[in-house]
Order: C-alpha cells, then sequence, then structure tokens
C-alpha cells in the first residue's frame, strides 16, 4: 500500500495495512528546529538550514531523506501568512529580544534565549468597541493576495506523484483566538456579552479574510490537494474557554460557513479541525459543520479518554493525533513509558480505522531524540 492509498483507507474507516504516519503536514503535527536538529544528529545527519512552516512556533519541515527514511505519509504545502513570510527579515533588535510587526499589527517578541514567539500587543486591545464599527478602520490583511500560494501548486502535484497525501493550512488561527489577537483576551471574553453588534461585525469580518484566502487557495490548489486544515482553541486541559453555548451562538455561524465555502469550492478535500484540550461538548457540533477529521486528541485533558472517544465517535470521526502525550511522556519519560503510552494509545483508536498517528501536538525542544525513535519504533512495529 502506498501513503496516499493508507490514509484514505483510514479516512474510510477501514484497516490499512499499517497505521498512517503524519509529521509535520501541518503546523500542529510538526517538531520544533530544535528537536528537529537534536534527532538529526541522533540519526548521524548533519544539522541542515531550516526550513519553516512556522516561524511563530519555530516549526520546521524536516528534509525529504528523513520525511523518506521515517515513513511519513504526509507532505504539508504551507501558504504564506504572518507566521512564515519574510519574518526573519522584519525583526527590529530590541537587546535582549526580537521584535516582529506582522501583517496584521500584531507585536511578537522573541527572547534570544527563548525557544518562540510570543504575542505581545493587541492592536486593537484598547479602542472603545461600543463607538460604532471598528471594522472598517483597521487595516485588515489581504487575505486572497496571490504571493500567498506561489510555486505550491507545483509542490502539491510533485507530492501526489510521490504517492503523497497532500495537506495546507489556512491563513490564521481560528475566530476565537484571532478575536483574542485583534482584542486582547479579557475583551474577547467579555465583547460578545457586552457589544454582541459591533463583536459579530468583528466576527465575521475574520470570516471573511478567512473566505477570501480559501478561495484564491482552492482556485490554485483544490483539485492537489486532499486535506486542508483549520481551528481554534476552545479547549483547557479540564473544559473549554468558552461554553459551548457561546460558542455555538457567537462562533459557530461564522465558522460554518467558512466550512461550506471550503467544501462547495473543493468538494472532494477533507477538513482536519484543529482544537487542543477538552473539546469534547462541542465534538458533535464539528461533525454537523462537516469537520472530517479532529486534531488532536488531547489524551490526558479531561473528556478526552481515547478509548470512550473511538466509543462514541468513532463511526463519524477521523482521529488524527493522539499518538503519545506530549506534555510530559514524550519530553520527560522513560523510553519504556513513551513506548507503553503509544501501544496503549493505538489500542483506543486505531481499531476499525479512523486513525492516523501523530503527537498530541509538535514536538518541542526540550524531548530527547531517543524518545523520539522509541514511539517512531513502536508504531512501525504494531499490527492490527
Amino acid at each position: 500500500m502506498n501513503s496516499r492509498e493508507r490514509i484514505f483507507k483510514a479516512l474510510n474507516h477501514e484497516e490499512p495495512d499499517r497505521i498512517p504516519f503524519d509529521l509535520a503536514g501541518t503546523p500542529w503535527t510538526g517538531i520544533t528546529n530544535t528537536a528537529y536538529q537534536n534527532l538529526r544528529k541522533y540519526l548521524g545527519k548533519q544539522a541542515s538550514e531550516p526550513i519553516w512552516s512556522d516561524v511563530i512556533q519555530q516549526i520546521v519541515i524536516p528534509s525529504e531523506d528523513m520525511l523518506n527514511e521515517l515513513k511519513v505519509d504526509t507532505r504539508g504545502i504551507f501558504p504564506l501568512t504572518s507566521h512564515n513570510w519574510d519574518v526573519y527579515s522584519k525583526l527590529k533588535d530590541r537587546g535582549d529580544y526580537w521584535e516582529y510587526l506582522d501583517e496584521w499589527s500584531f507585536v511578537h517578541h522573541f527572547p534570544k534565549n527563548g525557544y518562540w514567539f510570543s504575542l505581545v500587543k493587541n492592536p486593537l486591545e484598547h479602542v472603545d468597541f461600543e463607538e460604532g464599527n471598528i471594522v472598517e478602520g483597521f487595516p485588515w490583511p489581504d487575505g486572497g493576495n496571490k504571493l500567498r500560494f506561489v510555486g505550491l501548486r507545483k509542490k502539491a502535484i510533485q507530492f501526489r506523484n510521490q504517492d503523497k497525501i497532500v495537506m495546507t493550512k489556512g491563513l490564521c488561527a481560528g475566530l476565537f483566538e484571532m478575536h483574542q489577537r485583534v482584542r486582547g483576551m479579557t475583551n474577547a471574553m467579555m465583547d460578545p456579552l457586552l457589544y454582541p453588534a459591533n463583536s459579530d461585525k468583528l466576527i465575521g469580518k475574520l470570516a471573511d479574510l478567512k473566505i477570501e484566502f480559501w478561495d484564491e487557495a482552492l482556485n490554485e490548489l483544490g483539485d492537489v490537494v486532499d486535506i486542508v486544515g483549520e481551528g481554534d482553541d476552545y479547549g483547557t486541559q479540564q473544559s473549554q474557554l468558552i461554553s459551548p453555548e457561546q460558542f455555538r451562538d457567537f462562533y459557530k455561524p461564522h465558522f460554518s460557513r467558512i466550512l461550506s465555502f471550503i467544501k462547495q469550492k473543493a468538494p472532494k478535500v477533507k477538513l482536519i479541525f484543529h482544537s487542543c484540550g477538552n473539546v469534547r461538548p462541542i465534538i458533535p457540533d464539528l461533525i454537523e459543520m462537516g469537520v472530517d477529521i479532529l486534531n488532536p486528541v488531547h489524551i490526558t485533558a479531561t473528556g478526552m479518554e481515547p478509548f470512550q472517544l473511538k466509543k462514541d465517535f468513532g463511526d463519524s470521526m477521523v482521529f488524527w493525533g493522539g499518538g503519545v502525550d506530549t506534555q510530559r511522556v514524550l519530553p520527560s519519560g522513560t523510553i519504556q513509558d513513551v513506548q507503553d503510552d503509544v501501544k496503549r494509545n493505538i489500542e483506543a483508536l486505531a481499531p476499525g480505522g479512523g486513525f492516523v498517528f501523530n503527537t498530541v501536538h509538535n514536538i518541542q525542544a526540550e524531548v530527547p531524540p531517543e524518545n523520539v525513535m522509541a514511539m517512531w519504533k513502536t508504531l512501525m512495529e504494531y499490527k492490527y
């Protein structure tokens, strides 16, 4: 079975010849540059110049020889966004940190002894949201800028010709998360309740920009990509950042029209939706919205126990991730801990298909390469 056949088998809720493996197909299923360079060294390879999928998170695209050696079934193509569009050429040296002003007017800082960028300034945080429609006066980015997609069609065709599954991502983070980035966390929590009309205009504008992006992206790529990614972060370790009712009232209607647009524009693509944490209460909503694949399976969060998720939603949702805990086991566990966790999660999620293996989230800088390889070897040795 080649990679395309293997993953399509899993997407159809059938058991393929082995469990499919994704690494770096999305900005949520990747590996940080530090962890990647350590892994290369461990495998006897020289350090390599990073190819960034997401500079803000410091996530890289492994070299083709590494992806082949690790039998990765996916390939990601990454349109230019605020997270990977000439970021390093725009940095300003502020002494102890680098500063980056992105196309959304967000300010990010990268401590010179740090591991990633952090957002430090929200452009509309101190604007009076009660006074009129502030959406019209803001310098929004051009979601459909054709420069975002230059060369991606050729890459996608090349990967398809290698029998790989081709994935691509959206313009920005999700509607709720972008609301926070534009207005700040406190305002984003209160805006829909205090200023529902203006809040809806802002959320709607963010959705419109996403649709502009997908309109142009799918004009260019709709017939050569297999899986497209959207997402938002609604879950916490125990519960949700906002109630399911708030999600349904304020964000779901706009996200539904984004996902509906994608499906109408490219009916054959599969939709992967990312949200960390406990999102169990809204999984039925995601299914109703047309989501085909949930990423990750945050196995240590309340309500996200993999055996029960598989039992309750395994017939209608593909689980992508959840193969090993990235908070404690992968960075700090023994090789035996990693092996046991991988086996336990595979046994919960893989039977009957509908599962693609990946870590719970990106492999972070402190993860030992020995643990990465213990994870990989356990996966490759597993038999249905």
